[in-house]
């Protein structure tokens, strides 16, 4: 694996004696490739003997890589450029009576040398200034100082399926050697040198320098999937050399035999990493295409909206109507509220038709196998029927869990649910929800899993009671055995850090937590907001991403609102109505939730962190008996 490196030095002495004391690498999972001493002679270049400088044109690289035994050119050129040009010095020395000396030759070198010692000195400044650009991303938020600052944890990749490299993420894990940069450097040219992972953040990696033992003070973050991360073995084949850092390039005499011992049965990045991760990034949908989305002023309605822009698997909708390209919508590409042109017409779902007769140049129908697949239901026998109780998350506020009910049954398992109490009169905020979707829920799941369910508006009887509500309503329950009971093994754990969209204006992708778990559903909470904006996320939503997938998609992330602006946000929406906006996507976080003093007359509530809060597939406990 490592064939092609050039040697750090001739001397084959033993190491220091630092080198025996080094500690055995610790075992990793198997299936990543693990670094192999076969026998053969394994060199690594120190920035010494193992780079060259050609005496022609001034070019350093690789000493293995120039010209000749004596490796004093970078190519047959430059050799024999020198060699005219010393038959010629010759010449004129012997005419004048003055043969070369090799006094002579060194100082005719002299001011190339010191001209490559003020560029490698330049070139560190700005290697250093880069670095510490790069530190400081959006608004001065960086996920690395916020996870060790705050000792937190991240969701690990594998969460996230519909993510970039979620479903090969494989065993990468703290251990992992790899091939980076090396910024602690003078040279003049990339080096590179081999770090190993001190800590997993998503997709992001705390890294230590080969070679730094216990001391910290070099260790950096950075993305793992990003064009500068690459596996051992990387540099050989490319013919990159490496060197170690200037900070510890005296503590060994011979580097070989250090990085030998230190890699031998170690763990490192599958050789394809890099074209995994580039083709785990590209995505069907593309610009001009058009889809039907939900309707963000008329929630019962769909429209046409073409693809303006494609980030990260997340599309910006603008609806076709719109002629300044300002009325859009963001969502990611299964999100389960686009669908292929003819999807209302199919079901019988409401659709806005289009003021535009025909498709605009250019613009085309997104082929149908794009979009998300819903699980097939038998609507044969015993179904859902209009005027059935459930419960069911509010897609204007979604921190809250509400009453609600089947307002029309659709085709092909879809149905029209209102949220009671506060619907409007035409039916305009009625919501399309699947029959599978993990939004809905049957009566009694709040209270079984200690969540707190929004009684309908202006409903007298509190503490509210569905026994009671249903006899008066004179309405049955949604027989509990029609819902989606399947709990996946998600791998989130409470107070995981993840990035997550915020719905309510899903243009914005925030630092996020996640606060409770109640079997499949998450309770997300965007660090520095209050919690009456937290959001209720199904684990498996295309809408929730690992740390650093903005950072990898080049999207924007929102960093955690600061004390003034939660201050002014909080005072604000005290003194704001408490009324739902009939837009789905609304200002960032102006949705208000139903007040518990409403409920309990006054009593504090908070959520219990306890056995409710379940993490397993178990689902013993997800419902309860209905009452007669």
């Amino acid at each position: 694996m490592f064939d092609g490196y050039d040697s750090c030095s001739e001397d084959t002495s033993s190491s220091s004696s630092s080198d025996e004391s080094e500690e055995e690498v610790a075992p990793l999972p198997s299936s990543l490739p693990i670094i192999k001493n076969n026998g053969q002679v394994y060199t690594y270049p120190d920035g010494k003997s193992g780079m060259a400088t050609c005496e022609m044109c001034g070019m350093v690289g690789v000493r293995d890589a120039f010209y000749s035994k004596t490796k004093r050119f970078c190519s047959v050129s430059c050799s024999r450029s020198y060699s005219s040009n010393s038959k010629k010095a010759s010449i004129l020395a012997r005419l004048q009576g003055k043969p070369p000396t090799k006094k002579a030759k060194v100082l005719q070198k002299q001011p190339l040398v010191a001209k490559l010692a003020a560029y490698a000195q330049y070139q560190a400044t700005l290697q250093n200034q880069a670095k510490t650009k790069a530190a400081i991303p959006v608004e001065g938020f960086s996920w690395g100082n916020y996870i060790n600052s705050n000792s937190f944890t991240a969701a690990p990749v594998t969460c996230f399926k519909h993510a970039p490299m979620g479903t090969c993420w494989g065993d990468i894990a703290e251990g992992v050697r790899v091939e980076v940069p090396n910024t602690d450097c003078s040279l003049p040219t990339k080096v590179f040198w081999i770090a190993g992972i001190v800590k997993l953040a998503g997709y992001n990696a705390l890294l230590r320098y080969e070679g730094f033992e216990n001391d910290s003070s070099l260790d950096f973050w950075c993305n793992i999937c990003g064009s500068d991360i690459h596996p051992v073995g990387w540099c050989a084949t490319s013919g990159k050399p490496l060197v170690p850092p200037r900070t510890i390039q005296h503590k060994y005499t011979n580097w070989k035999a250090f990085l030998v011992k230190r890699l031998t049965g170690a763990k490192t990045l599958p050789p394809d990493f890099s074209q995994k991760v580039s083709e785990s990034m590209q995505y069907p949908f593309k610009t001009s295409m058009r889809v039907e989305v939900v309707d963000k002023t008329h929630l019962c309605r769909t429209r046409v909206a073409v693809v303006e822009s494609v980030v990260g698997g997340r599309l910006r909708l603008v609806y076709e109507e719109s002629e300044d390209k300002t009325d859009d919508f963001w969502c990611h590409m299964y999100s389960p509220l686009i669908h292929h042109i003819g999807w209302s017409r199919s079901i019988g779902h409401r659709f806005k038709r289009s003021d535009i007769t025909k498709k605009q140049d250019g613009h085309f129908d997104a082929p149908p196998h794009l979009f998300m697949k819903v699980k097939e239901v038998d609507a044969a026998g015993e179904w859902f029927k209009e005027g059935m109780k459930l419960e069911a998350i509010d897609p204007l506020n979604l921190s809250a869990i509400c009453v609600a009910t089947i307002r029309k049954v659709l085709a092909d398992g879809y149905l029209m649910i209102g949220i009671d109490g506060s619907e409007a009169a035409d039916g305009s905020d009625w919501f399309c929800y699947h029959a599978t979707s993990p939004s809905i829920f049957p009566v009694g799941f709040c209270e079984i899993n200690m969540i707190e369910l929004t009684p309908p508006r202006g409903f007298a009887k509190l503490p509210f009671k569905w026994f009671d509500y249903l006899r008066e309503t004179d309405s049955i329950a949604a027989p509990v055995k029609l819902f989606n009971k399947e709990v996946p093994n998600h791998g989130f754990h409470v107070g995981m850090k993840l990035e997550a969209v915020d719905l309510m204006e899903p243009r914005l992708v925030c630092v996020a937590t996640v606060t409770r778990i109640i079997h499949r559903l998450l309770r997300i909470h965007f660090d520095g907001w209050e919690d009456e904006y937290d959001q209720w996320v199904d684990c498996e939503s295309p809408d929730l991403y690992p740390v650093g997938w903005c950072q990898l998609t080049g999207y924007q992330l929102q960093p955690p609102a600061p004390q003034s602006s939660r201050d002014s946000q909080s005072s604000s929406s005290k003194q704001k109505k408490k009324a739902k906006s009939q837009q789905y996507k609304g200002h960032k976080k102006m949705t208000s939730l139903q007040l518990k003093e409403e409920l309990l007359d006054g009593e504090e509530y908070s959520f219990m962190q306890g056995t409710s809060d379940q993490e397993s597939n178990g689902s013993a406990s997800y419902y309860i008996k209905q009452e007669p």
